[in-house]
């Protein structure tokens, strides 16, 4: 009868070794299938965005020098090799090759330009962003066309959106007529700062707003309706419920558009055009210098410009805790031998989780 009980026992054990066998070997061959499927997408990328960066990067080392070499006074062309010239040249002040104090000036009133223009909006666009959440997550009549008549801004091509708003931000144009003031919005004033501003506000405040529509999707109703039975007010279901489980998205969400803005190039540049001191961004002034065959001054900034959002990037990951991959949540496999009475810790970790 020992015996009889023990075999079973004997299989019953071998069993979950043998399952794992095979889930292991389903991920395994789960993860080959993902890598063949995503190899040319990654091949794409790495050609369309890997190769520029590498040029640029080889560029930022050389600067063009048409003209008369200031050291022979001989007529010179073709590129000549500065090292970190161009680098140093952002914090020196100073030309590598002409020793002109020009352009640096307008690289650091370009980066903070950039800085507050990005600051500005994402506080803005932040706080649209949520109420629209907010309003579009109602049950009322008409939330589809208000849902709608919402995400049109976000829709329509950022070019279109410039030439629309340089049309209401003209000097004749209907803003004025609606202050009953002459306000030079699209000259190179302080005005010109905060038209951007309202532009792109307008436009991609929608973006925020729909990602945070779907984090409150993922709030149980009954969370709420245990906090009225509680007495909590509107305010503080909205602090103490709402913002906390609605945070890895609306982080997220906030994250692509600091990166985003920090880039931006078409909004200022079709409304305002080239070259206006007020609202000329790191991207804008990178490419008035490619265009002026300043290639690597303008590859320097770019690559400044790079770094830039990579540290932006890295503080909304670490410190802020972007999930930007999706795997919040997920239980972090621990190395080491299991003890006994660890059957239950799947559970535990689970409830764990919660907290």
């Amino acid at each position: 009868m020992a015996t009889a009980t023990a075999e079973p026992r004997s299989a019953a054990a071998v069993a979950p070794d043998g399952h794992k066998h095979k889930k292991n070997a389903l991920s395994d061959g789960q993860g080959r299938l993902a890598w063949i499927l995503l190899a040319p997408t990654l091949l794409v990328i790495l050609v369309v965005a890997g190769i520029p960066v590498i040029m640029s990067i080889r560029e930022s080392f050389f600067q063009t020098n048409d003209g008369v070499d200031p050291v022979t006074g001989m007529v010179a062309g073709g590129e000549k090799f500065v090292g970190l010239g161009n680098f140093t040249a952002i914090f020196a002040g100073q030309n590598p090759v002409t020793g002109s104090w020009g352009t640096i000036d307008r690289f650091w009133n370009a980066f903070w330009n950039t800085t507050a223009i990005t600051v500005v909006c994402i506080i803005l666009e932040t706080i649209l962003g949520v109420a629209m959440a907010l309003i579009m997550a109602k049950a009322f009549k008409g939330r589809g066309i208000v849902r709608a008549g919402i995400l049109v801004p976000w829709a329509i091509p950022t070019i279109v959106s410039a030439l629309m708003w340089k049309l209401i931000f003209d000097a004749d144009g209907i803003m004025n007529r609606v202050l009953g003031n002459q306000v030079l919005w699209l000259a190179d004033t302080g005005a010109s700062f905060w038209a951007i501003v309202i532009a792109d506000t307008w436009k991609t405040a929608p973006f925020i707003g729909l990602l945070t529509l779907a984090g409150l999707q993922t709030i149980p109703a009954e969370v709420y309706e245990a906090a009225k039975v509680d007495g909590a007010t509107t305010w503080q279901q909205f602090v103490r419920i709402t913002l906390p489980l609605v945070r890895p998205t609306l982080v997220v969400a906030v994250l692509f558009r600091t990166l985003d803005t920090l880039r931006m190039f078409d909004l200022p540049y079709g409304m305002i055009g080239a070259g206006k001191y007020r609202v000329e961004t790191l991207s804008i002034f990178s490419y008035l210098e490619a265009t002026q065959t300043r290639y690597g001054p303008a590859a320097a900034y770019a690559i400044v410009l790079f770094i830039y959002v990579l540290l932006v990037a890295f503080v909304f990951v670490k410190l802020l805790g972007a999930d930007v991959i999706g795997d919040t949540g997920m239980p972090k496999k621990k190395k080491g031998k299991k003890k006994a009475g660890d059957a239950a810790a799947p559970g535990l970790e689970m409830v764990g989780g919660a907290h």
